[in-house]
């Protein structure tokens, strides 16, 4: 027999304000632990922090819907970590998560919900075993944006870097961007699908090649699908 765990332990500053609702967070897991029937769970959902029902307005019988959403199984809305809360010496809390089975998916969703003064960020967790067992370790990072949670593991990023090798580097593996030469001028623009217009490599929209060979109505008569460099989509 083996025990198999997954690990995590980092800071991230934010506000007061956000640290605080990441208490009402845990007291909401309290609440809901209890299984109380809706009518009494919709009760105290009411009387929870104004702060917390506007980031989780009420949805559902027990109001607790939007909330729920956060966890991969919301017939258990644990937060599997510990939440270490303390002042540092400017206008930010400094909150330390740790767990030895962290709750990767409803931490980072948390974060993105609650959180909003400490994106960008992200955090690394481990999975590991007690016995040296082939396929027990693992790990991963999760990156917290504005558009949203990126989850990323070593088996992924392993897999990944064998393609390109066996792909090669032209093959395009890592993306490919629409690339536009000015006449005039002989300079190299790249398209961008946000804005609609040619700039900047570092601003260019990333294809995937099955994209780039099936787009029909390219805006441009002139044009060259460019595979990114392998050091720089890394």
């Amino acid at each position: 027999m083996a025990n198999t765990y997954t690990k995590a332990a980092f800071t991230i500053l934010m506000s007061h304000a956000d640290a605080m609702l990441l208490r009402v967070a845990e007291q909401a897991c309290d609440i809901l632990d209890t299984g109380g029937e809706d009518e009494d769970l919709a009760r105290q959902y009411d009387a929870l922090d104004p702060a917390f029902r506007a980031v989780f307005p009420p949805e559902g019988a027990s109001k607790f819907g939007t909330f729920l959403a956060i966890f991969p199984d919301p017939g258990f809305p644990c937060l599997d970590c510990a939440i270490d809360i303390r002042s540092n010496d400017g206008n930010n809390a400094q909150v330390t998560f740790s767990g030895e089975q962290f709750g990767v998916e409803q931490v980072a969703n948390l974060l993105l919900a609650a959180c909003k003064s400490a994106l960008p960020c992200g955090f690394a967790w481990v999975s590991d075993c007690d016995r040296l067992r082939p396929g027990e370790f693992a790990g991963g990072c999760v990156v917290v944006t504005g558009d949203g949670v990126r989850f990323h593991s070593t088996q992924t990023i392993l897999e990944r870097a064998l393609h390109r090798i066996e792909a090669g580097a032209d093959s395009g593996v890592d993306g490919v961007v629409l690339a536009v030469r000015d006449p005039s001028s002989g300079d190299i623009g790249f398209w961008n699908d946000a804005t609609q217009s040619l700039g900047l490599l570092c601003h260019a929209s990333v294809y995937h090649p099955s994209r780039a060979a099936s787009w029909e109505n390219v805006p441009f008569e002139e044009f060259d699908w460019m595979a990114l460099p392998q050091n720089l989509a890394a």
